[in-house]
């Protein structure tokens, strides 16, 4: 009878035991691949990691542009300084020429963004949903045009707004957005292919039977249910025609009067030359990080105010698959 007892209790701790083993496992491994404890803390690990590589870079930007020459020569202050120095923040705003240079660099950045949006939509909605002669062809063009670098056609397109009267002025960057060109042009044309190829043909059906015309289809119904796609489209062509180095370096070289992102080029060079000349100071990297953040701060703003949207914009127009 006390070996029963005995077997028993030793069969119940057993199961206890597996029991216990099982549910341990299922807590660090997950009953699915993706559900476990070890998993996840590997996946928080990598975000972190990734994380910290994007926002080091701002934080050392921010941290360097408020210290002051005591925090400077200090060797135990290295992120965070003993006191805030806003001067450098002034003085970058003054080389930088900050107000033309911002009104160019917004005028030029919303006024492509729009013709862009406008344009890429029209071509998009012709790939996606009319029919055409050459057809693919002209969409493989597009294509070549995509992965074409811009340093194999910037010599004819010089040569071209030369003869128009057009360099040094910002005329080169905005009216190529008419006609869906521009940077990135031929990939928002893709964006809004790719978007308008997933809609419900029956919403075009049902407005030509009622007499619609093809333009009428599209500004009056395709064009309104596309929001998502506008705003991926409008930001990304704002952003990067805001940080585009290239085009306005080849465009407007002469000019006096440029945006922010020549304006932070033209400083560097000065600051270098000064350096060789009269020796490197102690204030050259604070002035050229206050300057960046300041180049940096409306596309943060814009940012902020849009990150829904936009995040919301690229899934649904499908530019993550």
């Amino acid at each position: 009878m006390i070996d029963i007892i005995r077997n028993r209790r030793l069969s119940a701790s057993g199961l206890n035991s597996r029991k216990l083993l099982l549910s341990t496992r299922n807590v660090l491994l997950g009953k699915e691949a993706d559900k476990g404890l070890i998993f996840r803390l590997f996946m928080y690990l990598i975000l972190v990691d990734t994380a910290f590589i994007y926002i080091k870079p701002i934080i050392y930007m921010a941290t360097t542009m408020v210290k002051d020459a005591g925090n400077l020569l200090d060797p135990a202050v290295i992120w965070v300084p003993r006191s805030l120095f806003w001067g450098h923040l002034q003085e970058a705003f003054r080389l930088l020429k900050y107000p033309s240079g911002f009104t160019i660099s917004m005028t030029v950045s919303l006024s492509v963004a729009v013709l862009q949006v406008v344009s890429c939509a029209i071509a998009g909605y012709a790939f996606a949903r009319l029919d055409f002669p050459l057809k693919k062809f002209w969409f493989v063009c597009l294509i070549f045009t995509f992965v074409m670098p811009p340093q194999v056609t910037i010599l004819p397109s010089i040569l071209l707004f030369k003869q128009l009267g057009w360099i040094n002025t910002y005329l080169p960057m905005i009216i190529p957005g008419i006609f869906g060109h521009g940077l990135k042009g031929a990939l928002f044309v893709i964006i809004f292919r790719q978007f308008f190829s997933t809609l419900p043909k029956e919403l075009e059906e049902a407005a030509k039977i009622d007499g619609a015309s093809v333009f009428r289809v599209f500004f009056r119904v395709m064009l309104p249910i596309s929001t998502s796609a506008i705003i991926v489209v409008f930001l990304f062509s704002f952003v990067w025609n805001w940080n585009d180095f290239y085009y306005p370096s080849m465009y407007m070289f002469g000019a006096k009067e440029v945006p922010l992102s020549i304006s932070l080029s033209r400083l560097a060079a000065a600051m270098s030359a000064e350096a060789e000349q009269s020796g490197p100071s102690i204030f050259a990297e604070p002035i050229k990080m206050a300057a960046s953040f300041l180049i940096i701060m409306p596309v943060l703003v814009v940012y902020t105010f849009a990150q829904r949207w936009f995040v919301e914009g690229v899934e649904r127009t499908g530019l993550v698959e």
